[in-house]
């Protein structure tokens, strides 16, 4: 399967299912975030740092067109490690994100007062079953709960796609791409989905195990027009981490134009 994107003379181009579900010809924020991942993994991970945090700034739709990255050191310490990253095309800056490492240890001893439980939804055994009539996900997903229904909604997500031309995708790059449904899935209402995300916040305690991530919403609140949605991300061994995303109105719904 071809990849999403394809280095060229330094930028990476994008393939034409790189589209997103707003319009036919903009890229999929989904995508931009996994690249600043990609980007501040290649240039900063090291042994013993675990990636805890990455913030994604979605901040100017962009067409199909060459994407660039530039990544640069904030701070490295004896704990600490932060890193941020710019995203750019012909346009101009388009997001930007910033990634926290922190130093592993020795857990310390104890119960917490409180544990996020896992999900009593089990791992999917049969084919993707996304329920998705207006757009088709270029990604393996399987809908737990129907889109229109009240309550958390819950979802299986799977990589299909290499991201930059031949190379796998890492445990972080692949939860940094399924942490981007935390928008859709924490802001979705009984109309459809009528807000898109500014941006969003993975914190993770650690990486996920395997291929497939579950998501689970767990909260949304808005007003006014500004919706904050959150959600847990899971792998078949339980929870690992957060997304909280933040999203303005867009009463176009999928398959129109950002206003």
């Amino acid at each position: 399967m071809s990849a999403f994107f394809t280095q060229k003379k330094g930028e990476l181009v994008p393939a034409p299912h790189a589209r997103g579900p707003w319009s036919p010809d903009m890229l999929h924020g989904r995508l931009l975030g996994g690249l600043a991942a990609r980007a501040i993994e290649r240039r900063y991970a090291q042994p013993g740092l675990h990636f805890a945090r990455l913030t994604v700034d979605l901040f100017r739709n962009s067409p199909m067109v060459p994407v660039t990255v530039e990544t640069s050191l904030i701070r490295a310490g004896r704990r600490i490690l932060v890193a941020d990253a710019v995203i750019t095309t012909e346009q101009g800056v388009i997001g930007r994100a910033g990634a926290v490492l922190l130093r592993q240890g020795e857990q310390p001893e104890g119960e917490q007062t409180f544990v996020t439980p896992p999900w009593d939804t089990p791992a999917p055994s049969g084919p993707p079953v996304d329920g998705q009539v207006t757009w088709k996900p270029p990604f393996d997903l399987w809908r737990v709960t129907e889109w229109a229904a009240p309550g958390p909604g819950r979802v299986w997500l799977r990589e299909s796609y290499p991201l930059v031309d031949e190379e796998p995708l890492t445990p972080f790059v692949r939860a940094a791409l399924a942490a981007d449904f935390a928008s859709p899935l924490s802001n979705s209402g009984v109309e459809g989905l009528r807000f898109i995300n500014a941006d969003y916040t993975m914190t993770l305690a650690r990486l996920p195990a395997a291929e497939l991530i579950g998501v689970e919403a767990t909260g949304h609140l808005s007003a006014d027009g500004v919706a904050t949605g959150q959600v847990t991300m899971h792998d078949a061994s339980g929870p690992f981490g957060f997304c909280v995303v933040t999203a303005v109105a867009n009463t176009m719904g999928i398959g129109g134009r950002q206003s």
